[in-house]
């Protein structure tokens, strides 16, 4: 019955009333008619649909198309008669008259079917990207709550060693003074001889602004020559260490800062030192 439903919603026994068919379809058209009476009934509800809207819309047809009509009939009848002999038409005939009827659309279903299928496709697919961005905005809070994380860890740390100088009597606190080209230069430092670092008191440091090509560089004065301690930057207002660690030194008479190309240099620039102190 499927088969049969389907083979009534396909258009093709419109087009066997119509004539608009070709020989192979026609026959199995009749052949299918013949063996299955939903079909055959079918068909006859169809021609008379079509009898009755032409009995209610009729007019009267030019010659030329009466004969396409009656030549049509006659093919479908299967009548063997014949034929009358159509007319071509000039350049000059005109077909005003003529009216083509429009048969009403016998089945929406799939037209309906088709919109209600496109609708959810678009629902789903405004989920998705509604779906995806809140997964981007999730991933997005996530690592910026890493990057607290990490440095919360790292400020804490840098707190714990913070604490273990002060707690570490080793320890001595040198307090570095200007030179006379920069009088308000100031910085701290502590150094332990006996584990041997020097942790820079960050928020002490009171240096003049350096442009991006230069840096500031800790010498340690060991017997009167200098020794290459690290470069670091002045603080920013967004700095939160509180103490820099800077390279291990056992022996120090006292300690200097100059500035110097970014990355630091071999031997300090004597004219451009700018904080000093000794033990």
């Amino acid at each position: 019955m499927e088969d049969v439903k389907a083979y009534i919603e396909s258009g093709i026994l419109e087009l066997y009333v119509l004539g608009d068919i070709s020989p192979e379809d026609k026959l199995q058209v009749e052949q299918m008619a013949a063996q299955y009476p939903d079909i055959k009934a079918e068909l006859d509800d169809i021609a008379q649909l079509m009898e009755r809207y032409a009995g209610e819309h009729a007019i009267e047809p030019a010659e030329q198309l009466r004969q396409k009509i009656m030549n049509s009939l006659l093919v479908n009848l299967g009548d063997d008669r014949n034929f009358i002999k159509q007319r071509k038409h000039t350049d000059e005939e005109e077909f005003e008259d003529d009216k083509i009827i429009t048969l009403p659309q016998r089945n929406q279903f799939y037209k309906y079917a088709f919109a209600a299928c496109l609708t959810l496709l678009l629902i789903s697919i405004y989920g998705l990207v509604n779906l995806y961005s809140k997964l981007q905005d999730s991933n997005t809070q996530i690592a910026a709550l890493q990057a607290d994380k990490t440095r919360f860890a790292n400020q804490v740390n840098l707190m714990d060693s913070q604490l273990d100088m002060y707690r570490d009597t080793s320890f001595k606190v040198l307090k570095l003074k200007g030179m006379p080209k920069s009088p308000g230069a100031a910085m701290v430092l502590a150094w332990s001889p006996v584990n041997k670092k020097v942790m820079v008191d960050v928020q002490s440091i009171k240096l003049p602004q350096h442009d991006k090509q230069h840096q500031y560089q800790l010498w340690a004065l060991v017997k009167g020559k200098p020794m290459d301690m690290g470069v670091f930057d002045n603080p920013t207002g967004t700095d939160t260490a509180g103490v820099k660690e800077m390279k291990n030194v056992a022996l120090a008479d006292g300690f200097a800062v100059t500035l110097e190309p970014t990355g630091g240099s071999i031997n300090p620039s004597l004219d451009h030192m700018v904080v000093i102190g000794q033990f």
